[in-house]
Order: C-alpha cells, then sequence, then structure tokens
C-alpha cells in the first residue's frame, strides 16, 4: 500500500522502525528475564522503587506503562513474596508508599546486571556519539508527540 502514497511504506517509515525496535527489545529483555522470574513490568516496577522509593501505585504504574489495576495486582503479589513492603495505613492521603526490601533489592541486582546486557548488546554496534544523538532525537520525539497530544 505504501507504494502508491496511500499508505506507509513500513520499509522507511520511522516509526514503524521505532515499533520494531521496541518489540526486538522487549523480547531480548524478556528472554533474560524470564529465567530470573521476572518480566519486564516486574523489573521496571522494582527498578523504579530503587531509583524512587516510596512511589505510589498510581505513580509505578505511569512509570511502568501499566494500568492502576495491573500495578495493583503485582504490588500485592510483590508484597507478598516478599520483595517490597507497604505500610498498613497511608501515611498522608490514600496512597501507600511502596519500598524495596532486602530480598527486592537483591533480585534487582541481578535483573539489572542481564538487562544491562541486552542495551549493551542493543548498542555495541554505535559509538558514544551516535548513542547521545538517538537518544537526544528519541527525547525530541517524545516531547513532540506529548506536546501535540496535550493540546489536541
Amino acid at each position: 500500500m505504501g507504494q502508491d502514497g496511500g499508505g506507509i511504506d513500513v520499509g522507511t517509515s520511522l516509526g514503524y522502525a521505532l515499533k520494531e525496535a521496541s518489540s526486538a527489545l522487549r523480547a531480548a529483555m524478556e528472554e533474560v528475564l524470564r529465567p530470573l522470574g521476572m518480566n519486564i513490568t516486574r523489573y521496571a516496577c522494582l527498578e523504579l522503587l530503587a531509583q524512587r522509593p516510596g512511589l505510589s501505585n498510581s505513580e509505578l504504574a505511569r512509570g511502568a506503562f501499566v494500568t492502576r489495576q495491573s500495578m495493583n495486582v503485582l504490588l500485592q503479589t510483590l508484597e507478598r513474596e516478599g520483595f517490597v513492603s507497604r505500610p498498613e495505613e497511608a501515611p498522608v492521603g490514600k496512597a501507600l508508599p511502596t519500598r524495596l526490601t532486602p530480598r527486592g533489592r537483591k533480585a534487582l541486582q541481578t535483573a539489572t546486571t542481564a538487562v544491562r546486557a541486552v542495551e549493551d548488546r542493543m548498542l555495541s554496534s554505535l559509538s558514544e556519539a551516535e548513542q547521545a544523538r538517538v537518544f537526544h532525537a528519541l527525547q525530541t520525539m517524545i516531547r513532540s508527540l506529548r506536546n501535540d497530544s496535550a493540546g489536541a
């Protein structure tokens, strides 16, 4: 369809290439996380909590790109398994701030090593300057899309 000007040529579409790269990255990450008993959402949740302890369910859901309901189920599971802790009652408002436990930190450390190896493999043929340019371009695209959708 893209050949006649009526559609998008998937062979040259940057958007399609980004989606394909995202899919390939996700598959590679899932492959290394699966043997560790993790998936990308679980890993993202633990990583977010390591970097910003005390995040609420809503904040974690936004950061991991899942619904609040899905995050709530995940947090209940992680709490039951001893990876995170949450207070019985919210210290302020309704949000229950979540924190990693020592077990959660240890699991995250192992998962981070595996995920870093995937990212290193993905970037291995790019120089540091090329990586910086790609990162900047992606950030610019994200801002453009978010700014456009905010005004729509």
